[in-house]
Order: C-alpha cells, then structure tokens, then sequence
C-alpha cells in the first residue's frame, strides 16, 4: 500500500472519489499517465501494488463516489499498460466484474463502461473470463435500469467480435495445444536431456511465449453448462441475449456448438412459443441453423435430442410442434437406425400430430409415420415391440379417428413382421382391441377386425376371440345391435365364414342366459340369410339332405338356432327340409307366438320375396315334390293376423302358384272350393322324394324336433319365472304391458275384411 502511495499523488487520489464525474475522469487520466509510466520502466511490483490500491480503497468502498472512481480509474490502468495488460487482468478484470451486481445503477453502469474499454485493450487476452463476463452480461441484460442495460448491449457487442475474430480466438483454442507442441519439440532435439532439464529449456522458451497463453484457454465445457442453466429464464431480454450468443458460438469454426445441441436445444424450444415476434424469429433462425448443419455432419448423436423433440411435439403452441415434427422427420430419415430405442417414444409423439389442426404439421407426422413404418427394424437390435404396442394401444383411445387409424395399422404391421413377439403381449392388447369393436368410425372397428383375424389364425386365439366377441355383445346390447353385422360379416369374410359360425354355434349352444342367446341366434341368422359374404355357406346348406359337408353343418347350426324358433324355420327352409319346418311349426304352442315371434315372422315372410329365396319359390311350381314346403307356407299364413301386411304379402305369393303346376291325381284329391280354404294332403313318411329322398332318415329329424321342443321348453320357463319375479317386486309398466298386446301394423285397417279371390266354373284361381 504505501508504495503504491508513492506513486499516486493525494490529489488524485482525492479527485477519483469525488462526486463530480469531470474531476474524477481527469484523475483516472493521471492514473492512466503514472502506470504507463511504470510499466515502461518495467516495474510491474509498483504496478500491481497500484492496481491493489484501486481495487481496495476504491472499488471495494461502501461510497458509492469512491467505486465509481475506482472503476474508471481501473479502465484507466489498463490503458496505460497497453501490450502489457494481459499479465495484470488477474487482478483488473474481478473487482470489475464484482462491480455488475451493486445495489447502485450508476456504479453497474460504471462497470459495463470500464470493461468495456478493458476490452478493447486487451481483446482476446480477457478470454479466460468469458463465463463470468457472460455471466454477468446475462443478468444486467435484464437489468431494471435502461442505461445500464444499454451500456451492457455495447459490451455485449464488442464481445462479440472480440470472439468472432477467428485469429484471437482460434489462439485461445489452441494455444495450450500450442504450447505443449513446443514442448515437444524440444524433447526432440535433447534427447539426452533429463527431466530437469527439460523443465529448464520449457522455462526458458517461456519467455518467447506471450504471457497471455497462460490465460487463452476458453472451455466450451465449463461454459455450456452456465448456458443450459440460463436457457430457463423467461425474461424477453436474457432470452434474447442467449439466442444471440449461441447464434454467434456457432459461428466461430472452432467451436462446436453442435456436439452440446442437446444441452441447450430445449431452451431454443422453449422459445418458439415466446410473446415476442423477434425472439421466436430469431430462435428459429438458430434451429434452422443447426438443423441444416446436422444434415451436413458426418456424426450427429440423434438419442440425445430424440426425448426433447418427442416431449416439445405436443406442445400446445402449434409453431412449436411443426418445427419439433419437422426435426423428427429429419431425424427419421438421417438416423434412422440409431433411433430404434427412441422408436416408441417417437411414435408416441407421431399419432397425435397426424390429426392435428394445423395441416402442416398433419402432412409432416403423416410422412414421418411413413417413414418409420418403412424400417424394418429387429428386436434384437433395441427395438422393443412391447414399448411400441403400448404406444399403439394408449392411441386407440384418441379422440381422433386418423390417430386411432394409423395406432391399428402398426399393430397389424407388427404382427406381421414380429407375430411371435407381438402374441407374448397379447393379454395386454386384447381387452383394448375388443372395446375398440364399438368405436364410432366403421373404418376403425374394420381395421380392429384385421388384427383380430390376424392374431386368430391360430386355434387357441380363435376361440379366445370369439368367446370375447360373444361375451361383449352380452354385455353391450347396443354394440351387437349397431356393429354386430359388420363385425360378423368381416369376421367371416376373414376367418372364414363357416369356420365363424360354427365356433358361434357352439359357444351359444350352452349360453345359460337364454334371452341373450335368443337374440344372438337372430341377429347371425339374419346374417346368414341376407350377407352375400356368406352366400358359400348358403349354398352348402342347401345340399344338407345330399350333402356330407352341408348335413354337418346342418346339425352344427341347428343346436343353437333351437333358441329361436323363427331362427330354426328360417334354417330348414334354407336347407330344404321342408317337412322338418312343417313340423317345428304344428309343434309351437301358445306361449312362443308373441309380439317378438310375430315380428321375426314379418321379418322371414319379407325375406322370402328377395332373391335368396327364389328357388323356393320356383320349388312352388312343384306341389307334387314340395307338398311339405306348402304345408309349412300355409303353416305360417295361419299364425299371421290377416289384417298384417306380412299376411297379405304371403297369400299373394301363394296366390300366384299356377293351377297347371298340380298334376290331374292332385286336383281330383282337393275338395272343391277355395284352394286357399285347405291343406293339401300330405304324402306319408315314407315318401322317399320329400326333402332328398334317402338322405331324409339321416338326419334324424326326430332327435332334432325333441332338441328344439326341449331349448323351447326352457325358455318358456325362463319367460315364466322372470314375469313371477317381477309381479313380486312391482307391477309391470305400461311400456311391458303395450309389449304383451298382440301386434297390429299401424298401417293396416281392421275394419276392413280381407278381400276374398274370385272362381271361376271348374278352376282353382291360385
């Protein structure tokens, strides 16, 4: 201290602490003449003891005067050592910085002034303090007081082109590359040398080097972390001075600002969605930067970014999750193969963009879908089937039909390629894949069905299928009554149609809820009769009496058709035994002809009118042959109300049959009279012609009459005891009784009489 006094006369030490800025700028001048002077005369120990007394009196002072004259006075000092203020900046550059954070804005304003002419001293010498001047940038960028922040914007400024000037900042790069090449070198030309005396000669050369070397060594690793950490702060101004920064890193050849991407490329993400223009402008400016530079680079660690772009591709700002699907669909097609851990997150990311609003981004993730789908990568390569039906099955739960579309087509996709490792998982799947057969979109619940085709190519999962199908349509009415045509009919189109309806057959055969069962065994007759998907299994049925094939199938049916007597009616038409169907109609008693019966039976009569039936009603051209199918059709004209249109309907048909059909032995055994009035009479049991001839006794039509009479029986009871049950609880509603009045067609008037057909002398008008 006191030889630094020695040397600073009274006076200016008085003047750098007074409160008028002139006395104490001219006070820092003399400061500035008196350490040139001893800098020129080599004596840095007065120097440094000047230096101390500026930095312990002045800067470090509780008056706020006294800092500012300290700082300028510092600015000073530097100028007067000139080339030589790089060995002193140890102890300029610290209190300086240590000066950005004062409680007074003059004295921070002060500090961005003095080492802002520090800088232009000492250029690239002040390198080794680039964190802490980053630092300290980063906060007074924000500051609460305009001047400061302004004079922090120079500073920034021209540290900026301190750093951009490639020849100062390649040296600091390599300098300690530098210095131990020459080391090196020297080891080459004393090979002899000891190790002391190698120490000597690097001493030695040390007085050739610059003596900044020792302080040039900028680390991109020390710094990046004091980047990521800033890369959270939502001021406008700190943002902007960081996407600044890492705009102008980037640009210096000999920093690799790619290689730490993944440390601060969330924040750049994050900014996307800022309030201002400029910010969002300028940190889109810096990804596109960086993604055009990862195109271009040989090696690019695409992990590392992969959970960032997945995370930032469900943002909610729609700028943010076009430019993040951008980047993943660049990613897809560079890295593909390095991408396979990170599959499954990044579809989780895909699915959701391709129904997104915004249609760019629907045509960004619609491609990299593809993309990804186009890989056809190996389990034991990392990719892990499991992660990915996860994703797949969470989608199927999207609101989005498109999403819940393209989560099917990669289950499908993945059993085809990974079958065996995709059925390991199927317990997971399965119960998300039949709830989705009551999926509004009809594309949906046909592309579930592939998948389940798919995965019941083998027996086991068959059955599993099925028993799952016919389990929800029991506990969901409305998904057999809205999708339960679709589904059956793909099903047998998939799966094979016979195969479909005898494992139905089989599981509805032993169905303990009857009323269920009943209305199952209507809805696939229905199917049956009307689906051309199934128009094979028509056909089949209709050689049961001369067929092998159709007789099994035949029986198969039969066992749970017996749970509706229209259902079975329908099924023996179909099949041609027609004496069979006569004789499930006389056996029906009072309690099967209901509102429902009745209805089914509207239902068959008009179904008889459509092209499926033709050849039965061509068969009425043959009475002789077909006596039991008219016994049957006028079976069921005597359980229709006249005054219903399915009435009318049937006896128009039976009408129609031309008289010149019956052969002379016919028309002398009918009573005279109306046609319509009688019941021809039937050949005896042994008419070998009747419903194929030999085949007839095959069947044992018999066993199949008790069958039905017994499933009938049953459901009767079952009728019966759910009415006792609910008389004991309450009475029936009016809706229950309306139910249990006979059914009459609103459109029919019953006061009407039917109209009676006109004879003619000697001839039967059919």
């Amino acid at each position: 201290m006191a030889e630094a006094l020695s040397v600073m006369p009274a006076a200016v030490l008085r003047n750098l602490a007074d409160k008028l800025y002139e006395k104490r700028k001219n006070a820092a001048l003399e400061v500035e003449g008196i350490v040139k002077q001893l800098a020129s005369a080599g004596d840095h120990d007065k120097v440094n003891a000047v230096i101390d007394l500026l930095t312990t009196e002045y800067t470090n002072s509780p008056q706020a005067n006294h800092r500012k004259g300290g700082l300028i006075s510092l600015a000073a000092a530097t100028v007067g050592l000139t080339n030589e203020a790089a060995q002193h900046l140890d102890r300029i550059v610290p209190p300086v910085l240590n000066s950005f954070s004062d409680q007074d804005s003059r004295v921070r304003y002060y500090a961005c002034e003095a080492l802002y002419n520090i800088a232009k001293v000492v250029r690239g010498d002040f390198i080794v303090y680039f964190n802490l001047i980053f630092d300290a940038l980063c906060k007074l960028s924000a500051d609460s007081d305009g001047n400061v922040q302004s004079a922090a914007h120079l500073l920034d400024r021209l540290v900026k082109d301190i750093v951009t000037e490639s020849d100062q900042f390649r040296c600091t790069l390599f300098s300690l590359f530098s210095y131990m090449l020459l080391c090196m070198t020297i080891l080459c030309f004393k090979e002899t040398c000891t190790l002391v005396d190698m120490w000597i000669s690097v001493c030695n050369l040390h007085c050739f080097i610059p003596h900044r070397f020792h302080f040039l060594i900028f680390s991109i690793e020390e710094f990046i972390p004091l980047l990521r950490e800033r890369m959270n702060v939502l001021n406008p101004y700190v943002r902007q001075f960081l996407v600044g920064w890492i705009t102008v890193l980037d640009s210096v050849p000999d920093i690799d600002m790619l290689g730490f991407l993944p440390d601060f490329l969330d924040g750049l993400f994050n900014m996307l969605s800022d309030s201002s223009h400029e910010i969002r402008q300028q940190a889109d400016s810096a990804l596109s930067e960086f993604l055009h530079e990862i195109k271009n680079s040989p090696s690019v660690d695409y992990g590392k970014m992969a959970a960032i772009l997945v995370q930032r591709a469900g943002s909610p700002d729609e700028f943010t999750r076009l430019t993040a699907i951008t980047w993943i669909n660049e990613f897809v097609k560079l890295g593909g193969d390095q991408l396979v851990r990170y599959y499954a997150d990044i579809l989780g990311a895909i699915l959701p963009c391709i129904s997104d609003k915004e249609d760019k981004i629907r045509v960004v993730a619609r491609e990299t879908n593809e993309e990804l789908q186009a890989i056809n990568a190996d389990p034991a390569e990392a990719f892990d089937v499991g992660a990915i039906l996860s994703i797949a099955r969470r989608q199927l739960s999207s609101e989005w039909e498109a999403t819940r579309i393209e989560a099917l087509h990669w289950i499908s996709i993945l059993l085809n390629r990974h079958r065996v490792e995709v059925l390991t998982y199927l317990n997971d799947i399965f119960d998300t894949l039949l709830k989705a057969l009551s999926d509004p979109s009809d594309e949906v619940v046909l592309l579930v069905l592939d998948v389940h085709a798919c995965i019941a190519r083998d027996p086991l999962h068959f059955r599993h299928l099925v028993v799952f199908l016919v389990h929800n349509f029991r506990l969901n009415n409305s998904l057999l009554e809205k999708r339960g045509a679709l589904i059956i009919r793909r099903l047998c189109v998939l799966l094979n149609a016979e195969r479909v309806y005898r494992e139905l057959s089989t599981i509805l055969e032993g169905e303990s809820d009857l009323d269920f069962a009943s209305i199952m065994v209507q809805a696939l007759n229905l199917i049956l009769l009307t689906s051309s998907e199934l128009s094979e299994i028509r056909d089949l049925l209709k050689q049961s009496l001369v067929n092998p094939a159709g007789k099994d199938l035949y029986v198969s049916l039969y066992a749970s058709w017996c749970h509706s007597p229209m259902a079975i009616i329908s099924l023996c038409f179909l099949a041609q035994t027609y004496r069979h169907a006569s004789a499930v109609i006389q056996s029906l008693v009072e309690e099967d002809i209901n509102v429902k019966f009745l209805v089914q039976l509207d239902k068959l009569i008009r179904l008889l009118e459509t092209p499926i039936f033709a050849y039965l009603r061509l068969q009425l051209l043959d009475p002789g042959r077909y006596l039991w199918l008219f016994k049957a059709l006028y079976g069921l004209l005597m359980l229709l109300p006249q005054q219903s249109a399915a009435f009318k309907i049937l006896k128009t048909r039976l009408k129609a049959v031309p008289s010149y059909s019956f052969n002379r032995a016919q028309l002398n055994r009918m009573p005279s009279g109306d046609y319509y009035q009688f019941v021809p009479q039937m050949p005896d049991d042994n008419h070998t012609e009747e419903d194929g001839g030999s085949s007839y006794n095959g069947l044992n039509f018999a066993t199949r009459l008790q069958q039905f009479q017994q499933m009938q029986q049953q459901h009767r009871v079952h009728t019966k005891s759910r009415r006792a049950s609910r008389s004991l609880s309450t009475s029936l509603p009016k809706e229950a009784q309306k139910e249990e009045e006979p059914h009459r067609p609103q459109s029919t008037d019953l006061n009407v009489p039917p109209s009676r057909p006109r004879r003619n002398s000697g001839q039967l008008q059919l």
